[in-house]
């Protein structure tokens, strides 16, 4: 098993620490600074999700950089950030941090779109991330840590940045998901 994937094995093993500490009642206590009281556990959580979302873009650096892309990798990386990103999103909204018809939109698209990628790779066909892709991800990546620290830095000054950067996320995942089903209407046609 070469470096990247390792590093991806290990985002996956850590999924579940991240979910125990968001749902267990561990009674770490909480830590109230610059006007928001966060839990422990959120605070230990949101750096085990920015850790995992710093290995995701450094695993794929290492294999496209040192020709180490392998099927594992291709299979294993997409669905460790699915699957946390989905943990993260579904435990927010038990939390009642974020609202759950975003989520619904967030979550939806994923499906939708992995779904697509199947029947284009069925198809010979490739669909790389595209720049809205990117921006979706990069948002998510961004409002995730922010709603796990309720806000924090910025609560003191009773802008939601949290909640911005999810909305901004929800735009882009909708935007994103139409272009990729858009540029690839040909794999339907004749099909229905």
């Amino acid at each position: 098993m070469n470096l990247p994937n390792k590093i991806t094995v290990a985002r996956i093993i850590l999924i579940p620490i991240f979910v125990v500490l968001c749902v267990a009642p561990l009674g770490l206590g909480s830590v109230t600074w610059l006007d928001s009281t966060i839990p422990v556990s959120n605070i230990i959580a949101a750096i085990i999700f920015i850790v995992a979302a710093l290995t995701d873009w450094f695993d794929g650096h290492l294999a496209r950089k040192h020709n180490l892309i392998t099927n594992f990798g291709k299979f294993a990386d997409p669905l460790a950030d699915k699957l946390l990103v989905a943990a993260a999103f579904i435990i927010l909204v038990e939390q009642h941090i974020a609202p759950a018809w975003v989520i619904i939109i967030i979550i939806s698209r994923e499906f939708a779109v992995t779904g697509l990628r199947l029947l284009l790779v069925e198809g010979g066909e490739v669909m790389a991330a595209g720049q809205l892709g990117k921006i979706k991800t990069f948002t998510q990546m961004i409002a995730i840590p922010l709603l796990l620290l309720h806000n924090w830095p910025f609560e003191w000054s009773g802008i939601r940045v949290d909640l911005i950067f999810l909305y901004v996320c929800a735009f882009f995942t909708v935007w994103s998901g139409w272009d990729y089903f858009y540029k690839n209407r040909n794999i339907f046609k004749g099909s229905m």
